[in-house]
């Protein structure tokens, strides 16, 4: 007879190169898309109507929602972050293939860098823990990929455990030719164009600036990290949290964002890329949620084409009262640099 405690490594436990590959792949169904837009309220047209989907992708299947997809890839990683106090940030992530409601996606972790916090008196010794995602589909083709930065706690509260990795193999940049490429070439955008009047590629202007005044407040989100075997026990579990209190789960900040997207630009078809995404604060159950969305630049699929991709620069801000930390009106606590798709 024996006692096994389960739990996640500390920073101590990783080493660069070691990979987590063992979490259970998972099956996007139409449930799985019920919660999630219960949750987000997420306008994006083509997960919402399979006529058009069908139209658009000429597939016969519903496009998945790339935040949906995001947040169970994101939780099929966190078997290596389950001690995490936060995820710093996002970078590089890209689509490489639309994923489809009725697809299986599994997910591997490595660990590509690492490198502890400065040691201060008082403070517990940590350190952060560069991951690289790579995420394929049932015919084992990669669908996504992508780097992220959770800090995780040291095992010993003094700890001094000499890494000091650069962080120069996450890209800085993404190239914007290379986002080009991933648009379906058998997509049909005049379709999504004809039947959806309105504003599209051609009349949104750079600079602008979208202010979306209809708030969301943050609910359901211990129910979206257990959706999505989110295993970082920060979210569900408020002891382990620095803050004594549930941290609400970053991907549910930046979905809620991304719904924000939409209601700003309407005739958005899909997200492509992330440049960065990074968590400026921490985000509360019962935080309410502004967002600001900018059209940085506009670039033309081709001569031949209306159609193009929109470099969107977004930043949400929170209002907390009560018993959370940082009370206030305007704590931004998303700064997200994403590419998407306009028809």
């Amino acid at each position: 007879m024996s006692t096994q405690h389960i739990s996640g490594p500390y920073f101590e436990d990783f080493s660069v190169g070691q990979v987590f590959d063992f979490a259970p792949s998972i099956t996007i169904t139409s449930g799985y898309a019920a919660i999630h837009q219960a949750i987000f309220a997420d306008g994006l047209r083509l997960p919402l109507d399979i006529n058009l989907s069908r139209g658009v992708t000429g597939t016969g299947k519903l496009l998945a929602n790339p935040s949906l997809i995001c947040n169970i890839a994101i939780g099929q990683t966190t078997y290596a972050s389950q001690r995490v106090k936060g995820n710093l940030f996002y970078r590089g992530l890209m689509f490489y293939k639309p994923v489809f409601i009725g697809d299986t996606l599994r997910t591997t972790t490595k660990v590509v860098a690492l490198k502890q916090n400065a040691i201060k008196p008082g403070r517990p010794a940590s350190g952060m823990v560069v991951l690289e995602m790579q995420v394929k589909n049932q015919a084992n083709e990669t669908v996504m990929h992508f780097w992220r930065c959770p800090m995780i706690p040291c095992k010993d509260e003094n700890a001094n455990t000499g890494h000091s990795d650069s962080f120069d193999t996450i890209p800085s940049t993404i190239d914007v030719n290379k986002v080009i490429e991933l648009v379906p070439k058998s997509w049909n955008l005049n379709f999504f164009k004809m039947k959806n009047p309105g504003t599209h590629f051609k009349e949104v202007s750079e600079g602008t600036t979208f202010v979306v005044e209809n708030r969301d407040t943050i609910t359901s989100a211990p129910e979206l990290v257990r959706m999505t075997l989110n295993a970082a026990t920060t979210h569900t579990d408020a002891v382990s949290s620095v803050y004594k209190k549930r941290l609400v789960y970053g991907g549910h900040t930046i979905s809620m964002a991304a719904s924000h997207i939409v209601r700003a630009i309407p005739n958005f078809v899909t997200i492509l890329a992330w440049r960065s995404c990074d968590h400026t604060a921490p985000v509360f159950e019962e935080d309410i949620l502004r967002t600001e969305v900018t059209v940085d630049a506009k670039h033309s699929l081709g001569s031949d084409s209306e159609s193009g991709l929109v470099e969107l620069h977004v930043v949400v801000y929170a209002e907390r009262g009560g018993e959370a930390p940082e009370q206030g009106k305007d704590i931004k606590v998303l700064d997200w640099h994403l590419i998407g798709l306009m028809a």
